[in-house]
């Protein structure tokens, strides 16, 4: 890319819930004459969308997103073309979200607190096909691998759900009723009771507070 071809600018689109957080972060990309935001979503949804439509060639990407989380867009942008790279933006240095991120091959992770030094430099490395961390990532995945924490552990269940029950598992543990979630989804209640159950069944949970607490773990929504 900018190695390669001086004169071809970077293609990004920026997934960022929070106008003004989105804002910002784009003055700071289009500062580097080598990058150009082509798009910017709000929701995990409009991500995915986006990329489906104009093939970027790096994805900035919030790990908090409404709709469809970070990791979710993620692993949905990289199905339908692998050839993405995706940075992801996040408050948290928790190892489980950096592991998850990278086992749904994401490329690079940056903390929110270092986004002017990290991101015009993150982007820069993922569009060469390097791998980027912020500093203190990189001493959380050293230590991880160092202590073989940082490999996968087999087939997650959750990987066996369809995007729809991917949609109804975050919106319960965002404490949505079937009533409310029918209405943002546009289906019916008794299909989101449908989707409840067959999520129930594929992560052998039975009761909502254990689905909540199984998408705080997943790094899906975030304790306040």
């Amino acid at each position: 890319m900018a190695a390669t071809n001086p004169d071809k600018k970077i293609r990004v689109v920026l997934a960022e819930d929070h106008t003004l957080v989105r804002q910002g972060f784009r003055r700071i990309l289009e500062d580097d004459p080598h990058v150009t935001v082509v798009a910017e979503a709000r929701t995990g949804l409009e991500a995915i969308d986006k990329c489906k439509e104009l093939k970027p060639d790096v994805v900035v990407m919030d790990l908090s997103m409404p709709e469809l989380g970070g990791l979710e867009a993620t692993a949905e942008i990289l199905k339908a073309n692998p050839a993405i790279r995706i940075l992801i933006l996040s408050m948290y240095s928790n190892e489980a979200y950096v592991r998850k991120a990278f086992q749904l091959g994401a490329k690079g992770y940056i903390l929110k607190n270092a986004i002017e030094v990290d991101l015009t430099r993150a982007v820069m490395a993922l569009a060469e096909g390097e791998a980027y961390f912020s500093p203190g990532i990189s001493q959380v995945v050293l230590e991880s691998m160092k202590s073989g924490t940082f490999q996968d552990a087999g087939q997650d269940p959750y990987e066996h759900l369809t995007l729809r029950e991917k949609e109804v598992l975050q919106l319960i543990a965002q404490g949505k009723s079937n009533k409310e979630i029918a209405t943002l989804l546009n289906i019916s209640v008794n299909t989101v009771a449908v989707h409840r159950a067959r999520v129930m069944e594929t992560l052998g949970l039975h009761r909502t507070a254990e689905l909540v607490l199984y998408a705080v773990k997943k790094g899906l929504i975030h304790p306040q």
